[in-house]
């Protein structure tokens, strides 16, 4: 009759990027990541993100937890310049 249903908690976490790999390889690459001492997971948009951060950049993550109390990142705002755009201003220079 009625379905209980989970409440999403969602945390925000700021800090620095560290340790970045790509732990599995297929149709949705996951990429694993520290920030600030904390392991995330990032599946959805992780070539995205590989391509806009890279170790040592500022960035602002919205996470949850799973199952096995990870923290899997749902959305990331880098603060500052991407490596993307930092790259593109070398090419010009």
């Amino acid at each position: 009759m009625y379905k209980l249903t989970e409440a999403i908690v969602m945390k925000t976490m700021k800090g620095y990027v560290s340790k970045i790999r790509v732990l599995k390889v297929s149709k949705t690459p996951l990429v694993r990541f520290s920030l600030n001492e904390v392991n995330c997971l990032i599946a959805a948009h992780n070539l995205i993100f590989l391509g806009d951060v890279d170790e040592g950049m500022q960035i602002v993550v919205a996470v949850e937890y799973n199952s096995r109390n990870q923290f899997i990142v749902r959305k990331y705002l880098v603060i500052g310049k991407t490596k993307i755009m930092i790259e593109f201003e070398n090419i010009n220079v």
